[in-house]
């Protein structure tokens, strides 16, 4: 959320006991472990939906399969939280109905053969903050609260999660393991929405609490994973497992932090340098986070950036939805507007182009997707989020295994290839669950537009 909120997505197991007669020869056997071998440190592939823009979707969603039999759940993928969660039955405050272009589903309990309440002294519940008070006749619970007072709780159940396993070059098997996940009974502010409203959050975060550890911890994958977030056609990729090209440079993470930080050094537009906050610098106060849609900066570091991009090209600015920066423009604006670059430890470069910093409201009507945050840490140091909006059009690789993020410019309507445990390399496609323009996109670009409209000509 925006902070929009970050969702998530699970694998479901069928277990069987696959040599369980007689008369099997030998070569099964092998054959059994060559799969095995290959399934430990399995590439996973998310189908993706969404995109980034403001007057449109506004988030990345992803289908898995949860429960014995299975049943599909559309969730927002998200790295700036750590558990996966569903809407649960019942469940009065959730969203009956969304705009995305799908059906929404409550997950119940009741309807899984293989659903397991989570007890208080099961060793997931520990590495929940609230353990301590947690009720044994009610389970192990939880209670998210999102940075725009959103919240969502319940208990929590372990199921079967079922996921696409990378077989062959853009070809998939299924892959199942058992996973915690959150039930959510009671949820709140825009979660409770119908507009852009998904089944779920799942989340990349580095806890242990997250689906990906939970994989790395049963020998399905290495706690790598990576996106494509396409924000021309919408969809992309996103994919569990090593990256084996395009070859991408990285920078490390900074340790001990609850998100994914990086240290960010200098910033520029088009070689024009901008004055960062050094608690920013000296702390490592830059977030990357695919769950949320835009990018936000402290306030004096957006006054001074969008001062030099507009010294660079005038034009005169109105506030739309007392938010967004807009005006009027009949030039191609990436051949009149700079590039604005970010400059992260170990030389990497992140490059926002105004293509992806600007959306257009219609084909003389830009806004700027840049925000100023006013976010803080604990100790009331600044921070910059970095959202979809710049992460768009690359491909962006988390390695928890060595602690790093990279990225690279990259066609997100292309494909890229990962590296199995068995060494095979196969190419992963994109995929975009949301290909037809929604009726949630209609009505925010007819609102936004006629605000624009109202106040150019007040």
């Amino acid at each position: 959320m925006e902070s929009r909120i970050k969702l998530c997505i699970a694998v479901a197991v069928f277990v069987q006991h696959k040599f369980a007669g007689k008369g099997k020869k030998l070569v099964h056997f092998k054959s059994h472990d060559t799969q095995r071998h290959s399934r430990m440190l399995a590439s996973v592939k998310l189908p993706l939906g969404g995109d980034s823009h403001v007057d449109s979707v506004g988030l990345y969603f992803t289908r898995i399969k949860l429960g014995t039999p299975p049943k599909e759940y559309h969730v927002q993928v998200d790295t700036g939280s750590d558990i996966l969660w569903i809407n649960c039955a019942p469940c009065p405050k959730c969203p009956s109905k969304t705009n995305l272009g799908f059906s929404l589903s409550l997950y119940d309990v009741n309807a899984s053969s293989t659903s397991k309440k989570v007890d208080c002294d099961d060793d997931f519940c520990s590495f929940i903050s609230n353990s301590d008070s947690c009720q044994p006749a009610l389970g192990c619970s939880y209670h998210i609260v999102y940075a725009d007072q959103s919240t969502s709780e319940g208990n929590f159940i372990r199921d079967s999660l079922s996921l696409d396993q990378v077989t062959g070059d853009l070809q998939t098997g299924p892959l199942g393991q058992e996973v915690v996940f959150g039930c959510g009974s009671d949820q709140s502010g825009q979660l409770g929405k119908s507009e852009s409203a998904v089944d779920g959050v799942m989340g990349f975060g580095q806890s242990n609490t997250s689906v990906l550890s939970q994989l790395a911890s049963a020998g399905d994958a290495k706690r790598v994973f990576s996106h494509c977030l396409d924000n021309v056609k919408g969809g992309g990729i996103f994919a569990i497992g090593v990256v084996d090209s395009p070859e991408v440079k990285t920078t490390p993470m900074v340790p001990n932090q609850m998100h994914y930080n990086v240290m960010l050094m200098e910033m520029d537009v088009d070689g024009a340098p901008l004055d960062i906050p050094r608690s920013i610098v000296r702390k490592g106060g830059t977030i990357i986070d695919s769950g949320t849609t835009l990018a936000y900066l402290p306030q004096a570091l957006y006054d001074s950036l969008i001062e030099t991009i507009t010294a660079r090209q005038p034009v005169k600015l109105h506030i739309v939805e007392e938010t967004f920066q807009c005006f009027t423009f009949t030039k191609e604006v990436d051949q009149s507007f700079p590039p604005v670059n970010f400059h992260f430890e170990d030389s990497l470069k992140l490059t926002v182009y105004p293509r992806d910093y600007l959306f257009s409201l219609d084909s003389e009507m830009y806004c700027f997707g840049w925000q100023v945050g006013g976010m803080t840490t604990e100790d009331r140091s600044e921070v910059i989020l970095l959202g979809d909006m710049v992460l768009s059009n690359k491909l962006v690789v988390y390695d928890l295994e060595n602690e790093v993020i990279g990225w690279t410019d990259h066609n997100c309507s292309s494909s890229i290839n990962v590296k199995d445990g068995s060494g095979g390399i196969y190419s992963v496609g994109a995929d975009n669950l949301s290909s037809a323009p929604s009726l949630l996109m209609i009505e925010k670009l007819l609102t936004i537009l006629s605000t624009f409209v109202a106040v150019a000509f007040a």
